[in-house]
């Protein structure tokens, strides 16, 4: 599995070389990376029911529709996303291509740090039952492209705003409730470490798993 190095902060971007992989790299791939204040849209969601539009448009968020399915999320520069893109397994079983088995490799890194982070559900992580990764999947011909959210350090007041409902795929009734149901991994580490560092690690860690 090769790691391709992405510094970009730009969603768009981001997401055109997620494609550029599935579509034109035989090699399995596994990418670590951040956008910037974005909504991130799945494929088969209609915007404007899931997005805060007034409070978009006048905080100029990003609003990116992604090739997979799965719920709307909110990411900034204290949230991390992964990237996992390899060839389906040719049993073609739900174990073999699932969602657990692409989050297993974070989870493990998560445990490595002694935060109690568990797959929950189908696609979901949690940190004593309150949520900080999504998950979903796009297949191509032979492949699959699995990601995640990973919220560190994320701006969880303005998640509530820009998310009309469901934020995380969470129902909410406000900054409150978002704050009761969801978390940031920061406030689980054993020893304090920025956004950066836990991605150096993440990235160390999962490519000797």
């Amino acid at each position: 599995m090769i790691y391709v190095v992405n510094d970009s902060d730009n969603p768009f971007f981001n997401h055109a070389i997620e494609e550029y992989i599935i579509k034109n790299i035989e090699e399995d791939a596994f990418i670590l990376w951040r956008n910037r204040p974005s909504i991130l849209i799945g494929r088969n969601q209609n915007t404007l029911t899931e997005i805060d539009y007034e409070y978009v448009r006048q905080e100029k968020i990003d609003v990116v529709r992604r090739l997979s399915g799965g719920g709307t999320v909110f990411n900034d520069l204290g949230n991390i996303n992964f990237t996992f893109i390899t060839k389906k397994a040719q049993d073609g079983s739900s174990l073999s291509n699932g969602f657990e088995k692409f989050a297993l490799p974070v989870i493990k890194a998560l445990q490595s740090l002694g935060v109690n982070a568990v797959f929950t559900g189908r696609n979901d992580i949690t940190i004593d039952e309150k949520k900080f990764s999504g998950n979903a999947q796009y297949h191509y011909k032979d492949k699959t492209l699995h990601h995640g959210t990973l919220l560190f350090s994320g701006n969880l007041e303005r998640l509530a705003k820009a998310l009309k409902s469901k934020p995380l795929k969470l129902q909410d009734k406000g900054v409150k409730s978002v704050r009761s149901r969801v978390t940031n991994i920061s406030e689980h580490l054993k020893s304090p470490m920025n956004v950066i560092e836990f991605k150096e690690y993440l990235k160390k860690y999962i490519m000797d798993f």
